[in-house]
């Protein structure tokens, strides 16, 4: 029998956790929620697999446990634009916005679309969410179906634009650096050069000892480890 939303958000609230809700906080997340590890929501996924009317109810909660999960069992093929569009602007913190939501938009039909239009936001979020969505399409896409000469405007926009952008949209595009780099080796001059014009990116992280990896640093770890150009199977992870 399938799992109902209450019998999720039942078990969601049973594995929760003080020490994950505490850390979860000091990122930014804010009640309702219970501090789901994401090995338990992955325990969920496999019983549950895709089930895309469970995915938007649990979205719809508000629950930032749920609402992660909700990505995790969704049918990104079957969103609208609407539906991402109504997630995005839920998507009040960056475990949302450069996550949940980018990596659903970017598996579905509107991935690029929507990416060029949330980066354009005023609201930090939204923008971060922009940002992040194009990250992963460049992780998924073959180097064949994306716009080169476009991502390289993007870098370009990065470099001018970096560091007057929105707190956590600063964040989202030096990652955007790192994945151009990482992911289309053609375009890997061009990142790495963006990646030492811009050099370190302020973010007020909070109170966290998150930090801001350096583009260019992070672009030569991955191609010594020999990743560069490795596709993901999927943005969800």
């Amino acid at each position: 029998m399938p799992l109902t939303l209450d019998d999720v958000m039942a078990d969601l609230q049973a594995h929760g956790s003080e020490q994950t809700k505490k850390t979860h906080a000091r990122h930014g997340a804010r009640e309702p929620f219970f501090g789901v590890k994401i090995e338990h929501l992955k325990t969920i996924v496999k019983k549950v697999k895709k089930d895309h009317a469970l995915a938007l109810a649990l979205y719809d909660t508000g629950n930032s446990d749920a609402m992660y999960l909700a990505a995790l069992i969704s049918d990104p093929a079957k969103f609208t634009k609407a539906q991402l569009n109504k997630w995005v602007k839920a998507a009040y913190w960056s475990y949302l916005s450069c996550y949940t939501v980018a990596w659903t938009a970017a598996e579905s039909r509107f991935g690029r679309e929507l990416a060029l239009e949330w980066m354009e936001s005023k609201k930090e979020q939204i923008a971060a969410a922009g940002w992040s969505t194009y990250s992963s399409l460049l992780s998924i896409k073959p180097d064949e179906e994306l716009d080169h000469d476009e991502i390289v405007e993007l870098l370009e926009r990065v470099e001018e634009n970096v560091h007057t952008a929105p707190n956590r949209a600063k964040s989202a595009m030096n990652n955007f650096v790192i994945s151009a780099g990482t992911f289309v080796p053609i375009l890997t001059p061009k990142a790495k050069a963006t990646a030492k014009a811009i050099g370190k990116v302020a973010v007020d992280v909070g109170d966290t000892d998150c930090k801001v990896p350096d583009a260019g640093a992070y672009i030569d770890k991955v191609i010594a480890m020999g990743r560069q150009g490795k596709k993901r199977a999927s943005a969800m992870c």
